[in-house]
């Protein structure tokens, strides 16, 4: 008997881990190990749609690695049941966009406890120490199939502790890259404070951008005191996040929101030594409208008046 080469002891690992995990997590099983009406593969597109506020249908056929005809099926199915919404895309109507409504975000969310709750109870059996040889174990593996793994970047809404976290972090931010002083990071908590202690979802909202679990950037989108405007602010990216173009969905994300919400006008206020912010504005359709110097945050600065326009008057009257 000739001796076996490593790719082929390989091949039979794999598959014998394969055949040994899913028995011991019930994926076939499934639905009914976790008690749910999905399907594995109904189960993993919702996973997906809930780490996203909406996506692009092919963006989505692409990720996950199905045909158009089965994402098409499911995505029926989901529409039927009140679990997703399917709209073309407010700028380029070649492409359709996929949400999830508020009953399909439950849904995600109970589907999610369960399957924690399920992987829990099945590490509840190894004992502690053996957790971090595991961990190191599923790295190893991961990244010899795949390489390198690449860091998660997803937006969500707010959570507990956010809000002192983008007050925090803009103070520490601005301070090291331009200077300013302590009344930036008042005016921050001012605006934070005023939107913590009462907003209406349906037409004010913020996001934090996270990297790998870590919030990592920010924005809101708030009612102006001008009638059917809304106005974009606290923008952020932490330095170690740039360059994945967190800034241009942030911004978007806030555009996209602004022009459901039924606004007709997007404004905000910047300064010009913000460089990197004014060429996402640029690029996101903002013009320039006004600009005026002043004494800010121990400073000399420019401050720049910057408005979209959402829908053109006609449109609106």
């Amino acid at each position: 008997m000739e001796p076996r080469d490593d790719l082929d002891l390989a091949v039979d690992e794999v598959r014998d881990f394969n055949r040994m995990y899913t028995r011991l997590i019930g994926v076939l099983d499934y639905p009914g190990q976790l008690n749910t009406p999905y399907t594995l593969s109904e189960a993993r597109i919702l996973y997906e749609l809930a780490r996203r506020e909406r996506t692009h249908v092919s963006a989505l056929r692409e990720h996950l690695g199905v045909t158009a005809a089965h994402l098409s099926r499911t995505l029926s199915r989901f529409e039927e049941r009140g679990l997703v919404a399917r709209e073309r895309h407010q700028r380029d109507a070649r492409f359709q966009e996929v949400l999830l409504t508020a009953e399909g975000r439950a849904a995600a969310e109970d589907l999610d406890r369960r399957s924690r709750e399920a992987v829990t109870g099945l590490l509840a059996k190894v004992p502690r120490n053996e957790l971090g040889r595991l961990r190191e174990a599923l790295a190893t593996a991961r990244h010899a199939l795949t390489g390198p793994a690449e860091p998660e970047v997803r937006l969500r809404g707010l959570e507990p502790g956010d809000l002192g976290w983008i007050v925090q972090r803009h103070g520490a931010v601005y301070a090291r890259e331009f200077g300013w002083n302590a009344e930036f990071e008042a005016l921050v908590a001012r605006i934070v404070g005023e939107f913590g202690a009462g907003h209406d979802p349906a037409r004010e909202r913020a996001w934090i951008a996270e990297l790998d679990g870590r919030p990592v950037g920010s924005v809101m989108c708030v009612r102006d005191e001008r009638p059917d405007t809304a106005r974009l602010r606290l923008l952020l990216v932490e330095p170690e996040a740039r360059g994945r173009r967190l800034g241009e969905r942030l911004v978007a994300t806030c555009v996209d929101f602004a022009r459901e919400a039924g606004y007709r006008d997007l404004v905000l206020w910047t300064n010009d030594v913000l460089t990197s912010a004014r060429r996402i504005y640029e690029r996101a359709g903002f013009e320039l409208i006004a600009e005026k110097r002043h004494e800010g945050y121990g400073s000399p600065l420019v401050g720049q008046d910057w408005r979209l326009a959402l829908r053109d008057a006609a449109a609106s009257g």
